[in-house]
């Protein structure tokens, strides 16, 4: 193998990479950590990383020396560095110690991506959205809205119900956005992802030599985020086993790393979710009884999209804009037989289905255009037909009562059929037939 490629390899990330030795001093910086940062590698070789990157945290908490003496390494810190033209740019960093062959400490590798144009994206997104990034103004959500700012001064544990893709996790946000523990700590945790001796350990922490892999003693997410709030994600695919630790947490704070005796102690907040019928879970004897009351102290039920289909125009419009930004194309907005068509459907998939759906559409549309039925998925039902784009939307979808009642007529009252004649959507023919209230005789 070419000794050049890993370098290679390092210089075709999109994220930035910088190795440093013992001393502090950077021995490799990457192409994309060149452009993210304007410097050249000529001029960063050998310094202290501290005297170039100039951020508040190598004065005060550097977490280079923090992985270097303890073995531990840092995930998704958040930091602000300055560059070379003096601008400051808002970056997250993941950074793990590099080891010789004796599995002794030699440097540290450090990765960061420039997390300002996504901080800016998210911004505007959440400026022009209805509550803390929730959009929809649907009663149910206002009330939902109502809970979470009456419960803004408590630290009693929420409990989050809901099917796939409705958005638990947003509200999730929303509640610590608005509590007295917003500036502390906010860890989450989809406990579906980890087997259950690794999620033990994420949770928990181990000690060194605990199980195969446990090279030194590491934090768990509960320790991390003492004074803070953990959202678990998917609760009810914890093992019976961990709930009975959860539950301890719940009740005085205590808790052991992997492997360790000592008894630990951590102030948490904990926001729970699930997608699962619970009571089902606690019948079947994969949920504790005992567990769910502890948990389920407030309550939040968050309704499916087909419950709350009055917001969908407002979501389709929040998306149009959000991939607005990403792609950095302009969608004028959606042609109204191709909204009724979104209003029409179920959404076995909820907000997220309809996130996906926009994104497909908006891939599919033209600059400085509406978003219309020829763009929408298939499985939707929209036919292969496509409105003529070159007519305003009033002249494209008039369509007299006496000639739609003629091809009716013909046709055996064949929506499908008429709508092909037309060169409209079914739903659209649906539509004027209740508007002139039209019916077979």
């Amino acid at each position: 193998m070419d000794k050049d490629l890993p370098l290679e390899i390092l210089d075709s990330l999109s994220e930035g990479i910088i190795t440093l030795n013992k001393e502090f001093k950077i021995t490799f910086i990457n192409l994309a950590a060149e452009r993210i940062t304007g410097l050249n590698k000529n001029e960063v070789f050998g310094r202290l990383c501290k005297s170039v990157f100039l951020s508040d945290w190598c004065k005060t908490a550097c977490p280079i020396r923090q992985i270097l003496e303890t073995g531990e390494s840092v995930f998704n810190f958040k930091n602000k560095v300055i560059t070379k033209d003096g601008n400051t740019i808002s970056v997250k960093i993941n950074a793990t110690v590099l080891k010789d062959e004796n599995a002794k400490p030699m440097g540290a590798v450090i990765s960061f991506n420039d997390v300002s144009r996504i901080k800016n994206v998210e911004k505007i997104l959440r400026e022009n959205s209805d509550f803390y990034g929730i959009v929809g103004s649907s009663p149910k959500m206002k009330e939902i809205y109502k809970l979470i700012i009456e419960i803004s001064n408590s630290d009693a544990p929420v409990f989050i119900q809901g099917e796939t893709g409705t958005g638990k996790e947003l509200i999730a946000n929303a509640i610590q956005e608005t509590s007295k523990r917003k500036r502390n700590p906010f860890l989450k945790i989809n406990c579906a992802v980890f087997p259950p001796e690794l999620l033990a350990s994420e949770l928990f922490g181990h000690v060194k030599g605990s199980f195969t892999g446990a090279e030194s003693d590491r934090s768990g997410r509960f320790e991390l985020a003492n004074t803070g709030t953990i959202f678990l994600d998917e609760i009810s695919e914890m093992s019976l086993q961990m709930q009975t630790h959860l539950l301890r947490i719940l009740q005085d704070g205590g808790f052991e790393r992997v492997g360790d005796s000592v008894t630990r102690h951590t102030d948490v907040r904990i926001i729970a979710a699930t997608n699962r019928d619970i009571e089902e879970a606690i019948k079947n004897k994969t949920f504790r009884e005992d567990l769910y009351y502890r948990i389920n102290v407030i309550p939040i039920k968050m309704p499916p999209l087909r419950e709350r289909k009055e917001d969908i125009p407002a979501l389709v419009m929040h998306f149009i804009k959000n991939f607005s930004l990403v792609y950095n194309k302009k969608i004028v907005g959606i042609d109204r037989d191709a909204l009724e068509l979104l209003m029409e459907f179920d959404w076995p998939g909820n907000i997220r289905q309809l996130r996906n759906v926009i994104e497909y559409a908006f891939v599919r549309s033209h600059k400085n255009d509406n978003i219309c039925l020829c763009c929408l998925p298939p499985y939707l039902g929209t036919g292969e037909k496509c409105l003529n784009k070159s007519y305003p939307v009033k002249h494209r979808e008039y369509i007299s009562m006496g000639k739609l009642l003629k091809l009716l007529d013909e046709n055996g009252w064949n929506q499908t059929k008429v709508a092909e004649i037309l060169g409209v959507n079914r739903t659209t023919v649906w539509r004027k037939i209740k508007e002139y209230g039209l019916a077979r005789k």
